[in-house]
C-alpha cells in the first residue's frame, strides 16, 4: 500500500456562537453600511477594488485580483472580443455598454445580466477583504456598463462572509490565494478532476490564482477554491518568499569602515 502525504494546514482557529454572530451585516465594511443607509450614489473605492453604488445598492464592483465582464464574456466563445470592444469604444459616458451589445444582437440579455451578477460578487470578494487602508467615496458617478439587477449591501456581505468560511473550511492557510504557485511533489500522485487538472497545467511558479483565472476566463473566487483543493491534496504550493539577508557581505557598509579606508588610501597617495 502507498502512502500519500499531504501538507499539514495551519491549526484551526476556536469559533465561537457569539463570533459568528457578531459577523452580521456591517461587519464587511461600516462605510459600505452608512452608505446603503444613506442611499448613496457613487463609487467607493477600496484597497483592492471598487463598488458602484446607486442609490444604496449595489450595481458593479471590479477589482484587479477578478477577471471582468469582458474576459467572462469573451474568454469562451460567448462574446466576440471585438464587438465587445467596439460597444465599448462607441459608447459615451454613462451609456449602456451592455444594452448596446443586446440590440445588437451580439448577447441575449439573460447571459448579459448572469455575466454581470457573477462578475459583481467575483470582484466585490476581493474589494471587500480586509484592508489597512480606508476608502474613499466619490459622489455621482455613473458606471459605463448601464444598469444591472442591484444586489444589496446586506446580500453582498452575507455572500462576502459565506465565500470566506468556505475556503477557510478547504484549506486555512490564505497564501495560496495571491503568491506565485508551485507545484508540490506528493508521494502518490492524487486523483484529480479535470477542471483542477487545468488549473494545474498553469502553475509555473509565476502565476497566482487570480492570474490563473484571468488565462482560463474563470471567476477568480472559484479558482481560489480549485487552488486550495490542490494545496489540501498536496500538489500545489505558495511560492515561499526569498530568505532575508543574513550573510556580513549583504549588510550595508559601517560609516567609521568607510572613513578609515579614505584615510588609509589618503596616508598612501603622500
Amino acid at each position: 500500500m502507498t502512502a500519500v502525504r499531504t501538507a499539514e494546514p495551519p491549526p484551526l482557529p476556536v469559533r465561537t456562537k457569539s463570533a459568528a454572530g457578531e459577523r452580521g451585516w456591517g461587519g464587511v465594511s461600516p462605510m459600505l453600511t452608512r452608505l446603503a443607509a444613506e442611499r448613496a450614489t457613487g463609487i467607493l473605492v477600496r484597497e483592492r477594488g471598487t463598488l458602484h453604488l446607486a442609490e444604496g445598492q449595489v450595481v458593479h464592483a471590479e477589482s484587479p485580483y477578478a477577471p471582468g465582464p469582458d474576459t467572462l464574456l469573451t474568454a469562451h466563445g460567448t462574446l466576440a472580443p471585438v464587438a465587445w470592444q467596439r460597444a465599448l469604444t462607441e459608447a459615451d459616458d454613462g451609456d449602456d455598454v451592455g444594452r448596446r451589445l443586446v440590440d445588437g444582437g451580439h448577447l441575449a440579455s439573460g447571459a448579459l445580466e448572469m455575466c454581470r451578477l457573477t462578475a459583481l460578487y467575483d470582484a466585490a470578494y476581493f474589494a471587500l477583504a480586509p484592508s489597512s487602508t480606508p476608502g474613499r467615496f466619490r459622489y455621482g458617478t455613473a458606471h459605463p456598463l448601464g444598469p444591472v439587477h442591484p444586489v444589496p449591501v446586506a446580500a453582498l456581505e452575507h455572500e462576502t462572509l459565506r465565500r470566506r468560511d468556505l475556503l477557510h473550511r478547504i484549506w486555512p492557510d490564505p497564501r495560496t490565494d495571491e503568491a506565485p504557485l508551485i507545484r508540490a511533489d506528493p508521494v502518490a500522485a492524487p486523483a484529480l478532476t479535470r477542471r483542477q487538472r487545468t488549473v494545474l497545467d498553469l502553475v509555473n511558479g509565476v502565476r497566482t490564482a487570480p492570474d490563473i483565472a484571468r488565462e482560463l476566463g474563470r471567476p477568480a473566487f472559484h479558482t481560489l477554491v480549485d487552488v486550495r483543493r490542490l494545496a489540501v491534496a498536496g500538489v500545489v504550493s505558495p511560492l515561499p518568499p526569498p530568505p532575508p539577508p543574513t550573510g556580513p557581505e549583504q549588510l550595508p557598509p559601517d560609516p567609521h569602515t568607510i572613513l578609515l579606508k579614505r584615510l588609509r588610501d589618503a596616508l598612501e597617495a603622500l
